[in-house]
């Protein structure tokens, strides 16, 4: 019985290796395509993925017949073709909050430097500028922000928010027992209200381009949006329209719709867009919570079915 799980990156943290050790864990690379992965799959058939870059479809898991189960190694499991999953009765965990407090200090991270012009004036100094005369940034406290997604992530952002003074509203219709901090409101008061809006919600085809041209157009003028959670939700050429006309004041963000961003994207060079290479969950606390979540979740599936079987 094949005891192979790959990994669709180039390492794993130390401790989730302790915990499978007894596997033969096979490692597919920094930047793995589907033929690299059905290759593997077909060399090794292992008994569970972990998955960390790339996309796992139906051609990966058709090449592993042993497969039982796939680990994403992080919170977002669009990069994995679940339905193609059920059909073939492989479970698909996710390492659900693991990497919350990373994700949520970027989102924070990023909409300070919105809000303060940290990267503009960073810029400007180097160059042998002084802007005191003539710049003022954005006070944080006091406005609202609009959160989309009140899982761990989102509210752990929240109580950030909540601690600089900010008025926190949200949509989430998963969201459950909310804190007293968090109000809950629904999408098209959201967008009415906030002064800023974060994403923290999975990608979906439900609200894929939930940013959009429209939505955008509701928000108030001068709006700030952040985005760590995935660039799918954002129609990018409406953002980039909303950003040159000023009804978007700036954009802090962490994932895109095509990964890795390529040269020449409209986005670069665009002085009121904040980017960062999805980087949220990338800190080295972040990088073993996952590691090690994901091999738990790997080993629970595999006890389970022992057990079943």
């Amino acid at each position: 019985m094949s005891t192979a799980i790959v990994v669709t990156g180039a390492d794993l943290a130390p401790q989730a290796l302790a915990l499978l050790a007894g596997h033969e864990v096979v490692y597919a690379g920094k930047t793995p395509t589907e033929e690299d992965l059905v290759a593997l799959c077909r060399a090794h058939d292992p008994v569970a993925i972990i998955v960390r870059y790339g996309k796992v479809g139906a051609a990966v898991m058709d090449a592993a017949p042993s497969l039982k189960v796939i680990s994403k190694h992080g919170s977002g499991t669009d990069t994995i073709d679940k339905v193609a999953a059920k059909a073939r009765g492989i479970e698909v965990v996710a390492a659900a909050g693991a990497n919350a407090a990373a994700v949520a200090e970027q989102a924070l991270a990023l909409l300070l430097a919105c809000a303060k012009s940290v990267v503009a004036l960073d810029a400007r100094m180097h160059a042998g500028h002084w802007d005191k005369a003539v710049h003022k940034s954005l006070e944080l406290g006091g406005r609202t922000v609009g959160l989309v997604g009140l899982g761990a992530i989102g509210l752990r952002f929240a109580r950030m928010a909540d601690a600089l003074g900010m008025r926190v509203i949200g949509f989430d219709p998963f969201a459950r027992n909310l804190p007293d901090h968090v109000q809950s409101v629904d999408l098209a008061t959201l967008w009415r209200e906030s002064d800023a809006v974060s994403l923290h919600c999975p990608l979906t085809e439900e609200n894929r381009g939930l940013l959009n041209a429209d939505t955008l157009a509701q928000c108030k003028r001068g709006v700030i949006l952040v985005n760590t959670a995935r660039g799918g939700l954002v129609d990018e050429a409406a953002l980039l329209a909303a950003v040159r006309s000023g009804q978007v004041a700036s954009a802090g963000l962490d994932s895109f719709a095509v990964e890795p961003m390529v040269a020449g994207h409209p986005f670069q060079g665009e002085k009121n867009i904040v980017l960062s290479p999805h980087i949220g969950g990338v800190t080295s606390d972040a990088y073993v919570n996952m590691g090690v979540a994901a091999a738990q979740n790997i080993l629970a599936v595999l006890a389970q079915q022992r057990v079943a079987a």
